[in-house]
């Protein structure tokens, strides 16, 4: 195969002799490229399969992302990471791994990072070097700029599936059981208010998506989301907010909390906060507390109890309460906790699933219903492990009644 210096001297060849005022189709591009190809395998032998990464390699210079098309194209690869023009990481089955490739210059890459940005209506220059964007497929993009990246523009793309992954995807990759999954179905379904943690990369967003699948076709639902990631496909009544930067000058950012007050004003059924990271959360919180029953949120922790912390701190953050206040809005508002985990062997499990029953001596009151248990570990390093019940019974049953389930 070529290496990289190769491949971007060939596309700098063949860019030279490219008619560039005359307008091609996408197909009389590629014809071009093969063309061109043909010509060059005759100089140098290449084997059939190689002539086809090559054409596209150098297709996609001209039109697509360049060298991330196929990037984002293979639908096994799960993240792309840019550490500059010259390092791209990806995640392909939970194993990160460098590529043999690089931007032909940082012009390209900054090139790339704009056109990205363009497409949703954000911006991202020296003096605003941080922005998160998506693609038209749902992926999730952040990009840090030079001079708060050192090593030149920074980029990591989260990639999503095609086609959402259902609950029966997560009982066959061994993410939950049977048992919890008829749980959840009957707890978002009698609108029980529930908030989803965990760490990075333990499947947040794609738990919230598919607990929103168990929501009743007749509601209204609005998400809110910093940038838009939610696929939410079996509700006709859906409204979608997305956040907005500050311009140029400072103005017109739109943030969380905006969202979430004028979503108040939808006659929405339910509010679904992609995830909550500061002040917004106290928002949030007074929204599941004033007749929006059946919310669900995420947030980023290492467990139950450190979910609750954090919490806590991100209401103080935007409000001056006592903090015997700010437990009782917490233990009002939210009635579940389900926390998601990454574990060694890569896989992602629901490691807890508590109920909040209310407030003791100061302090918010779990009752655990369901843990991940590890049993032992193979051969090829998989963590085996069962789902157990805890023995605790749901003590908050009113909602389940309302609904018409019996019980758990």
């Amino acid at each position: 195969m070529l290496d990289e210096e190769e491949i971007l001297s060939l596309v700098e060849k063949i860019r030279s002799e490219l008619d560039l005022a005359k307008n091609l189709s996408d197909e009389e591009l590629r014809q071009f490229i093969e063309d061109k190809v043909f010509v060059f395998s005759k100089e140098r032998f290449l084997p059939a399969q190689q002539k086809i990464v090559l054409v596209d390699r150098i297709f996609y210079s001209f039109r697509g992302y360049d060298i991330l098309q196929p990037l984002l194209n293979d639908k096994t690869i799960t993240e792309i990471m840019i550490n500059g023009v010259d390092e791209i990481f990806i995640e392909k089955n939970g194993v990160i791994s460098k590529l043999p490739m690089k931007f032909s210059s940082q012009e390209k890459l900054e090139d790339i990072i704009q056109s990205i940005v363009a497409k949703v209506n954000r911006v991202v220059n020296e003096s605003m070097p941080i922005v998160d964007a998506r693609l038209k497929d749902g992926s999730r993009v952040n990009i840090v700029l030079p001079p708060i990246a050192l090593r030149g523009p920074t980029m990591t793309i989260r990639k999503f599936p095609e086609n959402p992954l259902k609950v029966e995807d997560l009982i066959r990759m061994d993410a939950l059981n049977e048992e919890i999954s008829m749980f959840l179905e009957k707890i978002v379904v009698s609108k029980y208010n529930i908030f989803i943690s965990g760490g990075t990369g333990s499947g947040k967003t794609t738990f919230l998506n598919i607990l929103s699948n168990f929501i009743p076709a007749d509601e209204r639902i609005v998400t809110i989301e910093d940038s838009a990631e939610l696929q939410i496909n079996n509700i006709p009544n859906l409204v979608q907010l997305e956040t907005r930067n500050a311009n140029t000058e400072g103005k017109g950012e739109i943030t969380i909390r905006d969202l979430i007050k004028t979503s108040l004003r939808m006659r929405p059924n339910r509010i679904i906060v992609g995830e909550v990271r500061g002040a917004e959360a106290l928002d949030m919180l007074q929204a599941m507390n004033t007749g929006h029953e059946g919310s669900l949120s995420t947030g980023h922790a290492n467990s139950t109890l450190d979910m609750l912390s954090r919490l806590e701190t991100m209401v103080l953050s935007g409000a001056d309460l006592p903090v015997a206040v700010v437990r009782k809005q917490i233990s009002s508002a939210i009635d579940i906790m389900i926390h998601l985990g990454r574990l060694r062997d890569h896989s992602r499990r629901v490691l807890e699933i508590s109920e909040v029953i209310g407030m003791k001596e100061g302090e918010i009151q779990l009752n655990k219903l369901y843990e991940f248990v590890e049993v032992s570990q193979s051969n090829d390093g998989m963590i085996i492990g069962e789902f157990k019940t805890t023995g605790n019974k749901l003590q908050k049953l009113t909602k389940l009644l309302m609904a018409g389930y019996d019980g758990i």
